[in-house]
Order: C-alpha cells, then structure tokens, then sequence
C-alpha cells in the first residue's frame, strides 16, 4: 500500500486515451493508442505538472516563498513552473542554458510573461549552475526569502511520485478501455518521467514493459539516472520498493545530432501525425520519441520492440517548442 507525500492539485486529470488512426506507417496488426499528458492544461501542458504536483507541494510544506529551477532555454518545465509558480503566488527564478535570443518565442516567451527572473547561462557556466542556485538562495535569504530548488525536468526523487501516480491512473484507463499493451513508450530526457513509470509499473502491475526513447545523453546514463533516482526515492520515503526488479530499457538511435535538434524525418512525422490525427507532436521528445516507435515497429521481431501488438504511447507535451522550430516543417 503507497503512502502518498504532499501533492497539490494543479493538473487536468484524468487524460484521456485515443487510439491513433489512419497513420501510414503503421505496419498492420499493431495499435498504438495515446496517452495524452498534452492535455493535463493549457498554458501548464504536459508531464511536468504532474512532476510539479509534488515538487511544489514539498516547498510549499518546507515555509518556501519562492523556487528556483533550471533547463534550456526552451525548456517545458521551466514554463510549467513560472506558471504555476504565479498561480500559486510564488517568486520563480529560471537558470537557462544558453544565450538569450533577440526575439522570445514559445516556452520562453510564456516564462516571461508569467514573470519569471531569468538569469540565461552559458554552455561553458553550465556546470557551474548548482553553485549559481545556492548562490541565488542567499540572496533569497537576505530578503527575508527561502528558495527551494527543483533540479531540472523536476527529475529527482520528489518529482517521481508524479508518474507514480500517473501509473494509477493508466491501470484505470486499461481496464476501462480493455487494452492489454505489450510496451509502454516514453521520451527520456532527464529521467523523472521514465523512473515514474518503471516504479509505478510495478506498484499497480501495469501490463507489458516500460521502454523509453532517449532524446539526449545515452542508454547508460539513464540506466544508471533511473536506478540512482529511485534509490534516493525509496531512501527518501523508507518503501520497500525491489530496485533487482527494475528492468531500464532505453532505445539509441534516434537522438538525431543532439538534444533540441530534429532531423528532417522527425518533422515529417510530427507533421503526418498531426495531419492524420490531430495530434501534435514536439521535436525536442514526443516527435523523436514516436518516430522511434514508428521505426521499431516496423522493423517487427528484428527491431527493439519484438512481438508488438498494442502500445501504449505516453505523450508528454511538448507544443510550444514546436513554434521556434517552425521553418524546418516542409509544405507542399
């Protein structure tokens, strides 16, 4: 039985589950419905406020006033937490990685107006920024301020009671629609979501197995960001959760030339998704993470997923990094 920590209630649940349709490159006898997390809000959308439910329940319980997180300049959840951080009344400071451009657009220009401070860090500063963020806290402090940091992608042993919980809501959708999924499939980019399922797999005995996609770093590093977040969770939160059951598939290949960077194939299959189902993809994780899919299907008992017959396809958000990536999307 799950002792649940602190959570605030701050997402659209439940989401709903759609089959995927008239999708070409399908091969025949395989499904793939969607989970769609694209739609836990509006301006909040995606994973990360499922993450963030915890997160900010915990700094909320600690007497904090303010939050400090980090990510790339178009990160989602950095987006995710200057707007809840003004819903509820918080002070956020943002460290991105990179420059700043001239002009902002999507997840950045969101963060501005949800009056976020930005302090935009470069690739070479980059692994100085947890000394930036203690830094920050001081000056918190001496303005009578107490700063709670949540480490990028909501990705630590806090925030993966967020997909914890989310595999409850999945053993929900699959005995109500009756699927039986021999996969369950996530982009991977900075592991929170990803240890989530893989523990709440096991908490609720969700069918099939849990593969991610991996749309930065290298299976091995999530292999061993997956065993070290559950590690401190079940430390943390003294469960008696099995880490020798834990089984981290990661699936290489599809990275493209890096993290943020598409090839012209993965724009090809956001655009033919959204064209055949309605359904927006991102070129950052959710469109290299179902083009991935897409392709190991195909490949059928040779490919990464052998014997697939149903999948389930976690969809993690990801819309408004489409809009500074817009001159890579071909129209005839």
């Amino acid at each position: 039985m799950i002792s649940w920590p602190p959570r605030l209630s701050l997402a659209q649940l439940p989401t709903p589950v759609t089959r995927v349709e008239r999708f070409p490159d399908l091969p025949d006898g395989v499904e793939v419905w969607i989970k769609r997390d694209d739609l836990t809000g509006t301006e909040v959308s995606g994973n990360k406020v499922r993450k963030l439910e915890f997160n900010l329940a915990e700094a909320q319980q600690q007497g904090c006033n303010a939050v400090i997180t980090c990510g790339g300049v178009q990160s989602n959840h950095c987006r995710a937490t200057a707007l809840l951080g003004a819903r509820l009344g918080m002070k956020v400071h943002l460290l991105l990685r990179g420059e700043q451009p001239q002009i902002p657009q999507g997840n950045l220009l969101l963060d501005q107006l949800a009056g976020a401070q930005i302090t935009f860090v470069s690739e070479q500063q980059w692994p100085q920024h947890e000394a930036m963020v203690r830094e920050l806290q001081e000056k918190f402090a001496a303005q009578n301020d107490k700063a709670y940091y949540i480490p990028v992608g909501a990705s630590d042993e806090v925030g993966l009671w967020g997909y914890i919980a989310a595999s409850e809501e999945i053993a929900h959708d699959i005995d109500r629609l009756s699927l039986q999924p021999d996969y369950i499939v996530v982009a991977t980019g900075s592991g929170g979501t990803q240890s989530g399922l893989l523990v709440g797999a096991k908490e609720f005995s969700l069918p099939g197995q849990v593969v991610a996609f991996n749309v930065s770093d290298n299976a091995a590093y999530f292999k061993k960001k997956v065993e070290t977040d559950v590690a401190l969770w079940k430390q943390r939160y003294k469960t008696d959760f099995d880490l020798e059951s834990l089984t981290v598939k990661t699936i290489e290949g599809y990275l493209g030339p890096g993290y943020g960077v598409a090839t012209p194939e993965i724009f090809a299959t956001i655009k033919q998704l959204a064209s055949s189902n309605g359904i927006i993809l991102d070129p950052v994780y959710t469109g290299k993470a179902f083009h991935g899919m897409v392709q190991e299907l195909k490949k059928g008992d040779q490919g990464e997923l052998p014997g697939a017959k149903q999948v389930l396809f976690v969809h993690t958000g990801g819309l408004f990094g489409v809009f500074p990536q817009h001159e890579h999307f071909k129209f005839d």
